[in-house]
């Protein structure tokens, strides 16, 4: 059609009604993650908080509405995950969900959301490593590799969960974890000096030593900890395993908790097969002075982020989320509101 012009162009517009269903661990912060990408691309929002820990969601709803939003705009709705959870996964007029927490509700959530076909981002677990080559000077990795785990008492996505040590320093910051951690002043969150809080149940707590008891029973050498703290409140003393292998639950699932698994390497080629060597693929961390080392290494890791010498350390700019089954889709950045855009194209003749 020579004689004919066409102009054409694409629109991106709000995908409708998105649900976000959200993890115990992090609340507001999470409640924050979703809200303000689902709001800046235009849609509304049904936020479902944890059962555990829904009240700093309802006083952001209490905020919201001061702010003059719209009613309808922000809902907030507190609830189980098996019934209020499951409602909005499968709710054939919720076009979007998304769900931060673990693996075994994300599968249902994805299983739920083909009813509508409706969009799904899942951030979901993690058993990120933390790498320590033998260059590294041995306080910051030992100071570094306590905090990847020990971090909100191992109860978070991107925990340094796994310690893997070039076998020449292998014993010696093994040691410095398990001494920094026994040194540790437990206690609540209140108290200024805490420096290790309680878990967030006496579910997570029996959950926690279950896996503990399993990695003992299985040849697990624990270098300090391992047991539960007698004390008001769900508190699990911090716990580094060494003699570990990869057929261990303790290596193998995420414990979300303040246990980490320590085992050695060798050679650059040999740590990208360890460290890959998991079903998840949320996070990892690389500890050397040699930049040769991160460039050789980063590509061969099936991770969403990859820290250098430093761990959870997030930038609401820089897209975070998991490879494999840490999860479907990005958070913050501007992938967390393409996640709520549909994208429409338009050709007129003209």
């Amino acid at each position: 059609m020579p004689d004919q012009t066409f102009v054409g162009f694409s629109l991106r517009e709000p995908v409708g009604v998105a649900a976000a269903v959200i993890a115990w661990n992090f609340p507001f912060l999470l409640a924050a993650w979703k809200l303000a990408p689902a709001l800046a691309a235009g849609c509304t929002v049904v936020l479902k908080p944890a059962e555990q820990t829904p009240l700093s969601a309802l006083y952001l709803g209490k905020l919201i509405q001061e702010a003059g939003f719209p009613d309808g705009v922000v809902n907030i709705v507190p609830g189980f995950g098996e019934t209020a959870g499951a409602a909005l996964a499968a709710h054939p007029q919720v076009d979007k969900i998304t769900f931060t927490g673990s693996i075994e509700v994300g599968r249902l959530i994805a299983k739920a959301a083909t009813g509508n076909m409706k969009k799904v981002t899942l951030e979901l677990g993690g058993k990120s490593p933390t790498i320590v080559f033998d260059d590294v000077d041995p306080a910051i990795a030992i100071q570094g590799a306590a905090g990847a785990i020990f971090f909100n008492h191992g109860q978070t996505c991107c925990a340094g969960s796994r310690l893997l040590v070039h076998s020449s320093r292998f014993d010696e910051i093994v040691d410095g974890v398990g001494k920094a951690a026994a040194e540790m002043k437990i206690g609540p969150g209140l108290d200024p000096d805490a420096q290790l809080g309680p878990l967030v149940s006496e579910v997570q707590r029996e959950r926690v030593m279950a896996y503990i008891s399993q990695g003992i029973a299985d040849g697990a050498q624990p270098v300090t900890g391992g047991q539960a703290i007698d004390s008001p409140g769900y508190y699990v003393a911090p716990t580094v395993f060494r003699n570990v292998n990869a057929e261990m639950s303790i290596v193998r699932e995420e414990i979300f908790g303040p246990v980490v698994v320590a085992e050695s390497f060798d050679s650059v080629d040999e740590i990208a097969s360890i460290a890959n060597n998991t079903g998840y693929g949320l996070a990892a961390s690389i500890w050397t002075k040699d930049i040769s080392n991160v460039h050789r290494l980063v590509p061969k890791l099936k991770a969403g982020t990859v820290w250098v010498n430093c761990h959870n350390v997030l930038d609401p700019v820089m897209p975070f989320g998991g490879y494999k089954q840490s999860g479907w889709g990005r958070e913050l950045g501007k992938e967390a509101i393409s996640a709520y855009l549909e994208s429409k194209s338009l050709c007129m003749n003209i």
